[in-house]
């Protein structure tokens, strides 16, 4: 297993510096956004560090080379829109680029794209479920015809009350996931597992890993920590009492979740990624909440 982290967090560097510093640093993987250059006000969207259009074989190999001269490999290219979204119009957009995402990725023979399944947040689960299996057959085709794994991520995307109760991602839990995954049995289609969206939701995310091991494609490393004081005030339905964290500075029990995924035979990137508000005044602070994740998570990585 190799540590990474995802470069959505940090748009002002340039992936070849960002590559530089991983290598001075010690990572092996990076996960790389790949958002369009249109502006998301979405925190941690938006950010292009490889720009799919138009992309050719000549760039490809620019990009596997700057990777191989510096001992570090892409573990995926990362894009999450909300591939569901109500607007026709801007879902569109959004499965266009994310085929352009799923052909580069193919023309850097990486293996992982990730993504998000989305949801209208008007629609009920059993609504939305058949949205989704509308919708995501075909884009988990392109995918396999390309060579290229879907990985999901599991964030409810819940973040105000206007996306209450059902949020902007319908990932969100095993008894969703295993609904899609019989709706779409791909080998094709999988999980980007990050435990912090399980705690705070009271679902084991050791559990999960035993139950989903031959779908988890990629791994997240966030952490969360609960805020009990502001939870006895606003209730599991108010907002602020589950906060991100630097992975290790949580509530996560790191070596149980890790044991779990050498159990199973995981042997990819547990690839950190960064949203910890006590790490961003700048470029340096969020620098350091990578490295402080590494530190912390690197005794379990062999």
């Amino acid at each position: 297993m190799r540590l990474g982290f995802m470069t959505a967090c940090l748009p002002e560097m340039e992936l070849e510096e960002i590559v530089k510093w991983a290598k001075e640093k010690g990572f092996g993987m990076l996960e790389v956004a790949c958002w369009p250059r249109v502006f998301e006000k979405r925190r941690y969207a938006g950010t292009q560090h490889i720009d799919v259009e138009n992309f050719t074989e000549e760039k490809a190999q620019e990009i596997k080379e700057l990777f191989q001269s510096n001992h570090l490999e892409i573990s995926s290219l990362g894009y999450y829109p909300n591939n569901l979204d109500p607007d026709l119009e801007s879902r569109c957009f959004y499965h266009e680029h994310l085929k352009k995402v799923i052909q580069a990725a193919e023309k850097l023979e990486v293996k992982v794209v990730g993504t998000f399944v989305g949801r209208d947040p008007r629609m009920n689960v059993e609504e939305s479920l058949e949205e989704f299996k509308k919708v995501f057959p075909d884009l988990v085709k392109f995918a396999e015809d390309h060579g290229v794994k879907l990985a999901i991520e599991n964030c409810p995307m819940l973040y105000s009350l206007d996306r209450w109760p059902g949020g902007t991602n319908l990932a969100t839990t095993p008894e969703i996931w295993r609904r899609m995954f019989e709706m779409i049995p791909s080998d094709y289609f999988g999980l980007n597992l990050d435990p912090s969206h399980l705690i705070w939701q009271q679902i084991d995310y050791v559990k999960a890993v035993y139950d989903f091991k031959e779908k988890i494609f990629h791994v997240h490393a966030k952490d969360t920590r609960i805020d009990w004081n502001r939870l006895d005030e606003v209730g599991i339905f108010g907002f602020g009492w589950y906060i991100d964290k630097v992975a290790g500075t949580g509530d996560i029990d790191w070596n149980s979740f890790i044991n779990a995924l050498y159990e199973v035979g995981y042997n990819y990137v547990v690839s950190i990624e960064h949203e910890d508000r006590s790490f961003e005044k700048d470029q340096e602070s969020k620098l350091r909440g990578i490295l402080l994740a590494k530190q912390l998570l690197e005794p379990y990585i062999v």
